[in-house]
């Protein structure tokens, strides 16, 4: 090509150091320049299509709307060619100059240090993305023309420095094609293999064809923004894998196009089971953001709360800028109305299935619940709605059955004022505890928690329908006196009492006379600012050296065991035989609870015992 007249142009911006702070502080990864360039130029894509709407006559109206990439390896060149709106020179000047414009690098340095990322989308009005050629880049020229008729090409050139070329020249297509020189450095760009990746990995949904040499890159329609009845399920299933990395079909999904207050598409999904890949992060997002069909972020924490986290799938918001900013996303109001609707929706997905399709939320509910425990604490708007799908299996369900909050409601008895809760290992272990004997006896359901969240959970939840949530295992429990069948007068269960306690010493708060148990002789009780033994467990598994809170050692008087100690009063307190029993009570309540941290003494107590019953 010929020149026909050129213009010398110097930055008014301090270039050097303005592309130094680009390249390290704004952008995280080089081959992104792949990803603005690509998407500029669907912009100029679209532009066009859309003058095809409205003017008859403009340049090349016949043309192809595509992206074609030629890589030259011998001369480590990237050729990136679109047919696209073009540029006139004074809108290659604005368009591509802008960046330089005086006090640019002052703003941004200003915005950087003073770390304002709410207002970080108004770098999108100096044309950072294009500048990000730079990081590759050692000299790059644009060649251009625009789509009217009478229009002239022209070449925008530069090193990066601080100046850059504008020549007139001769080109007779419409559209722009930039020509790459690559850094020694970055010279692996110059294959064809390597954008094909990169490609598919940013840009595989744009609207355009993209092609790289003969070969077109971007192979996946972006189905997320057809409508839902447009999209079959084989096509969701297959997005879903693609995405996902997930051999398994996905449980359900979400498909949604909004137009009104804020237009953007999503297509997101809940897998089948919880992903067990090992290099995958315990707080890891997997809700990929693209702005306008170009990729933004694959692990977009702004678009759900922590919570769902486990949710899979694509966001494309028309309303957010394509520009730098999208790297720092945290104070996006559009981000943010974003979040609000399809948590909504996410929980209504999940509340149906909860409703209408038992199977399928026990499958849930068994790879998920966990996650959406942690929402009851961190999610005050929908805090409600997730405590409804709590499930818990009960002192009266059958194996595999758990129940609602609700159900629990119906299920109470007309006299019940408080709703019921055990939580341990197990629910054998559970079904075997002392504590639970007096409500086995009155046929009280009791909650049976085997999640150590639950006991983490239940004192925040705190109520349920005005039914305060009441651990079983608490001192002060308010349950009905039983009438007392074991005949032994007060002064001497007080005696019993003292003399266990002078025995017990410090290792309990108290020992008092028990109203749960029915037919043991004793069990071990908290406080009411004690945590339960389940808890005491996972903190000592957290931290060795904790130290858990003392006891309460509730007594049955009932119990044959208690009453033949109440024989020993007042005449045998001191004597070897009383000691041993109250140390053997002690420890047995501890064994329950799996706390009995020095289990010899007990075994040695078991053995003499028994030695003394076979002599018998």
């Amino acid at each position: 090509m010929d020149t026909v007249k050129s213009e010398e142009f110097s930055f008014q911006a301090e270039m050097d150091q303005l592309l130094h702070l680009l390249i390290n502080s704004l952008y995280t990864h080089k081959e992104i320049f792949l990803r603005e360039l690509i998407s500029n130029a669907s912009d100029a894509l679209h532009k066009i299509r859309f003058i095809g709407l409205t003017e008859k006559e403009y340049l090349d109206h016949e043309k192809e709307l595509k992206i074609e990439i030629t890589v030259d390896d011998k001369a480590k060149t990237i050729l990136i060619k679109d047919y696209g709106i073009g540029m006139t020179r004074d809108e290659l000047i604005n368009n591509i100059g802008t960046l330089a414009r005086s006090g640019t690098l002052k703003f941004l340095t200003e915005m950087q240090q003073k770390d304002e990322k709410k207002n970080s989308d108004l770098i999108g009005q100096f044309g950072v993305g294009f500048y990000s050629v730079f990081m590759v880049a050692q000299e790059v020229s644009v060649k251009t023309r625009s789509y009217t008729t009478d229009s002239k090409g022209y070449e925008w050139k530069s090193s990066g420095t601080n100046k850059y070329i504008i020549s007139e020249v001769s080109k007779e297509d419409r559209g722009t094609e930039i020509l790459i020189k690559l850094k020694k450095d970055d010279e692996n760009f110059a294959s064809e293999f390597e954008l094909k990746q990169i490609i598919q990995k940013y840009s595989n949904f744009v609207d355009f064809p993209v092609f790289v040499g003969a070969d077109q890159a971007n192979k996946s329609a972006a189905v997320w923004r057809k409508q839902a009845s447009q999209v079959t399920e084989e096509e969701r299933k297959e997005f879903y894998k693609f995405i996902s990395h997930d051999f398994q079909d996905p449980m359900g999904h979400i498909h949604l196009n909004a137009e009104a207050p804020i237009a953007y598409s999503s297509l997101l999904f809940i897998p089948s089971q919880q992903s067990h890949d090992i290099f995958q992060k315990p707080d890891e997002f997997h809700i990929h953001l693209y702005v306008k069909k170009v990729f933004i972020q694959n692990d977009c924490k702004e678009l759900l709360p922590q919570y769902l986290r486990f949710v899979k799938g694509v966001v494309d918001s028309e309303d957010l800028d394509l520009n730098v900013s999208r790297e720092v996303t945290q104070h996006s109001p559009v981000l943010a109305k974003i979040k609000k609707t399809l948590t909504g929706k996410i929980l209504k997905l999940i509340e149906g299935w909860a409703e209408k399709d038992s199977e399928k939320y026990k499958k849930f509910y068994l790879n998920f619940s966990r996650y959406l425990k942690e929402g009851i604490e961190s999610d005050y708007e929908n805090r409600d709605k997730i405590i409804e799908l709590l499930r818990f299996e009960t002192s009266t369900t059958v194996e595999n059955e758990s129940i609602s909050f609700a159900e629990y409601l119906k299920r109470m008895k007309s006299d019940q004022n408080d709703i019921y809760y055990l939580s341990g290992k197990s629910k054998t272990q559970m079904m075997n505890n002392p504590n639970l004997e007096y409500f086995k006896e009155g046929g009280i359901e009791v909650l049976l928690l085997d999640d150590i969240i639950d006991d983490y959970l239940m004192p925040i939840i705190g109520k349920y329908q005005e039914k305060n949530i009441v651990n079983i295992e608490k001192s002060d429990i308010n349950i009905k006196e039983k009438e007392d069948t074991s005949g032994i007068a007060e002064e001497q269960k007080k005696n019993l009492i003292e003399a266990i306690k002078k025995v017990l010493g410090d290792n309990l708060e108290d020992v008092k006379e028990s109203k749960r148990l029915a037919k043991s002789p004793c069990s071990l009780v908290n406080s009411n600012a004690g945590m339960n033994s389940h808890m005491e467990q996972m903190m000592k598994m957290m931290n060795p050296d904790f130290k858990a809170a003392k006891k309460i050692l509730e007594i049955n008087f009932s119990s044959p065991i208690i009453k033949k100690m109440v024989d020993l009063v007042p005449g045998e307190v001191d004597s070897e035989k009383f000691k041993s029993a109250s140390n053997a009570l002690y420890e047995a309540a501890q064994l329950l609870e799996n706390r009995l941290a020095e289990p010899s003494d007990f075994v040695n107590r078991f053995f003499g015992y028994m030695l003394t019953s076979l002599q018998k």
